[in-house]
């Protein structure tokens, strides 16, 4: 018994080590970048700058929060971000819970044409021309409807249906005078908050961070997200710091390197605010569809 257990002890202290090692290496690049944003760029680039900041300053959060279009970039982002996220789970768990249903006419044939789409793609072009003749072009449905539906998020959900759900569940509804919408949303939603949870999540980050669809779709900057309007902040700062005189440039480089840290960190801020009380929908999520019942 001594023996087993000092192999245990061995056991759990090597994979406490492991764990450690993995979340230091994980979670220092970001903090690196905390350091850095708040820290003199010359000792960022000479290597000084290794577990906390030297020479403190704060120009680049400064010259970030002066910048005008950033607040509506913010506003936009968070009106993209809520809009779209609604619009995804309605659609996405709507047609999961409708693919799982065994009585579905066609079900076999509706799927393949999903996951069809999952692994071929019309490509930029076809997307472009599509969006550019349905009307959407510089207006908010651009930034929502051609990412309505994520066909690998629909799978989960058709999968968690499928097993979480059980069949007689829904026999049991009808012979009580339950009709399919109110069964829906009566058992099966309250049943699925873990799935709703997750997918409100994935969704939210995706609408959070996208960039590209902002910068192919829309041509006004006063509807730009915050990704689009800090992208053009260090663009901008970087092509002032070539056209000045070289003292002057090699300051504006030294700002326009604390602006890129600084970007990082605000763009990545309210998403790293969020996790910790979501944590636990990772959890369920990387489970769902890998057990099968």
């Amino acid at each position: 018994m001594v023996r087993q257990q000092d192999k245990e002890r061995r056991f759990d202290f090597l994979n406490v080590g492991i764990l450690i090692f993995f979340a230091v290496v994980t979670l220092y690049p970001l903090y690196f970048v905390v350091i850095a944003s708040i820290s003199s760029p010359i000792d960022v680039n000479s290597g000084k700058v290794i577990l906390f900041p030297v020479n403190l300053t704060f120009d680049g959060y400064r010259e970030i929060f002066q910048y005008e279009p950033l607040w509506k970039g913010y506003i936009n982002t968070v009106l993209y971000t809520a809009l779209g996220t609604v619009i995804n789970l309605v659609v996405t768990i709507t047609s999961g819970y409708a693919l799982s249903r065994q009585d579905l006419p066609w079900r076999r044939f509706l799927t393949f044409l999903f996951i069809f789409t999952l692994f071929f793609q019309g490509g930029l072009i076809p997307r472009y021309l599509v969006v550019k003749d349905l009307g959407l072009m510089n207006n908010l449905g651009a930034m929502i409807w051609p990412n309505a539906l994520n066909v690998f998020y629909l799978m989960m959900c058709v999968t968690f249906f499928r097993t979480s759900i059980p069949q007689e569940l829904h026999e049991s509804a009808r012979m009580d005078g339950c009709g399919t919408f109110r069964y829906f949303t009566r058992i099966v939603l309250p049943l699925s908050q873990a799935l709703v949870a997750i997918m409100a999540l994935y969704y939210g980050i995706f609408h959070w961070n996208s960039f590209f669809d902002a910068y192919m779709f829309l041509t006004d900057k006063d509807k730009y997200p915050i990704q689009v309007v800090l992208r053009d902040l260090i663009i901008s700062n970087q092509s002032m710091s070539m056209d000045i005189d070289p003292m002057a440039a090699d300051e504006r480089q030294r700002l326009a390197d604390l602006i890129k840290y600084g970007a990082i960190i605000f763009s990545s801020l309210p998403v790293l605010i969020v996790y910790p009380f979501l944590q636990r929908y990772f959890v369920k999520g990387a489970m769902i569809g890998a057990v099968k019942g």
